[in-house]
């Protein structure tokens, strides 16, 4: 079988290796994958060149990269009995966390670190490590949700979950941001975005978007959000700490940030008495529970959600993905054909 690698040391997409492998074998509790499909992440783009202050590989391993995928169960090991051959499952993007918070090292998911992830065309997991997919979905729009579904989904929840009378702000386009989107008007929540190119406009409207708010010309666009719709009862701060000012600021009394991005975890210092003005809440949020998947599978079935895909490419091309899913241009996922 065919598996792409990232070699010890490489942090340059073209110094990853298409290889052939023997076919792996699942052991006693595991599970063989015919992976049909992956998708992009921008913790990806992390993995690859370790630019990230986060460590994201073990030094001097070789990585399969990649957390996100969907696939079909190809062989079952010894004492599994949960799962049988032909099940459509996507994995879980964490170890050993199954509901609540995590008890143990969870690590940094599939993909990093010293788990290879689905970036192959046949995968071995443990039994545990997996989850149905959804019925109405296809494997290219389900290989969207371990890591960037599971990480809207849980951005939407909190004490005040967004659903029919409630507002949300998306922050720019990628990946999250627009799942969150689409999650969100399924929920029957009102959502407004926020870009800096006023060509993906049109791409917003299309997803149900009621407004949205051009960053680079709208700097304080925190207080025009404010001052056009009264604040929003949620953002999804998918860009870290450097937008806090401006997300808490775009809340009503009693909102809530789900703090969630990887682009910005310094710099900017926010005044604390702007939460206590707002009586606001910031809630950090990490991907998510299997229980939490399970719950983000059964919303998606009943509600017909569709994952906004971007573009697609053969699993040869997987390097030109790369490059695509890092250029401000795309607008949803990049998802790699593998089967």
């Amino acid at each position: 079988m065919r598996r792409w690698v990232l070699p010890a040391g490489v942090t340059d997409i073209d110094g990853m290796v298409l290889e052939d492998v023997a076919m792996p074998v699942p052991g006693p509790g595991e599970v063989r994958i015919r992976v049909h499909a992956v998708s992009l992440n921008y913790r990806d783009q992390f993995v690859l060149s370790e630019a990230d202050p986060m460590v994201w590989r073990t030094p001097g391993r070789d990585l399969v990269p990649v957390s996100d995928g969907a696939g079909a169960v190809d062989a079952i090991g010894d004492g599994v009995t949960e799962w049988a051959v032909g099940d459509r499952v996507t994995p879980l993007y964490f170890r050993d966390w199954f509901s609540g918070l995590p008890e143990s090292d969870t690590g940094r998911g599939l993909g990093s670190l010293d788990e290879d992830g689905l970036l192959a065309e046949y995968v071995v997991l443990p039994a545990s490590r997996l989850t149905r997919a959804p019925e109405t979905l296809d494997y290219a729009q389900a290989a969207t949700l371990p890591c960037a579904g599971l990480t809207a989904w849980s951005a939407l929840k909190g004490d005040r979950p967004s659903g029919p009378g409630t507002s949300v702000l998306v922050l720019g386009t990628g990946g999250v941001s627009l799942l969150a989107l689409v999650l969100a008007r399924a929920a029957g929540a009102r959502v407004v975005a926020t870009t800096s190119q006023d060509a993906k406009r049109e791409h917003l409207a299309r997803l149900g978007v009621t407004d949205v708010v051009n960053y680079r010309e709208t700097p304080e666009w925190g207080q025009a959000v404010a001052d056009r719709f009264g604040g929003v009862d949620r953002v999804v701060n998918s860009v870290g700490t450097r937008e806090m000012t401006q997300s808490v600021t775009a809340l009503r009394r009693g909102g809530e940030v789900s703090l969630l991005g990887l682009f910005s975890i310094a710099g900017e210092t926010m005044d604390p008495s702007l939460l206590i003005f707002k009586g606001a809440v910031v809630r950090a949020i990490g991907v998510g529970s299997a229980a939490d998947h399970a719950d983000l599978v059964r919303f998606i079935d009943t509600h017909q959600v569709t994952p906004p895909i971007g573009r697609r490419f053969r699993f040869e091309d997987a390097k030109d993905a790369w490059r695509a899913q890092a250029s401000p241009e795309v607008f949803g996922k990049v998802v790699i054909d593998v089967a």
